[in-house]
Order: C-alpha cells, then structure tokens, then sequence
C-alpha cells in the first residue's frame, strides 16, 4: 500500500479542506443579500402547488 507525504495536497475521501471551503462559502451566501429573494421564491414553491411535485423530488434524490 503506497503512503502520501505530508506535502500531499490530494486528502482523498472526506476532504476536510474542501468541506471546511464549502461551509465557509455556503454560509457567506446564505447571509448575503442576494439569498433572500430565492429564498422568498422556495418558500412560495413550498406553500403553493409545487409544494406535492417538490416533495415527491426530494424524496427521489434522498432514495440516490
């Protein structure tokens, strides 16, 4: 089995440094100003007639 220097920048499955990159950019959106009107637009979706067909979706994706 080979071994990775430390100086690897590759860290594989469960890479801490992308998911640390992620959080940090998904929260900076989330709190920016441009979020609250697709924010307002998913929350319509949801008390509307969407609402079913939305469901049912993210019930297919959570089955992949």
């Amino acid at each position: 089995m080979a071994t990775r220097s430390k100086a690897s920048k590759n860290e594989g499955e469960g890479n801490k440094t992308a998911d640390r990159e992620y959080r940090k950019a998904a929260t900076r959106h989330a709190a920016s100003p441009k979020s609250g009107p697709k924010a307002r637009e998913a929350e319509e979706a949801m008390e509307g007639e969407e609402r079913e067909e939305l469901e049912e979706a993210a019930e297919r994706a959570r089955q992949h």
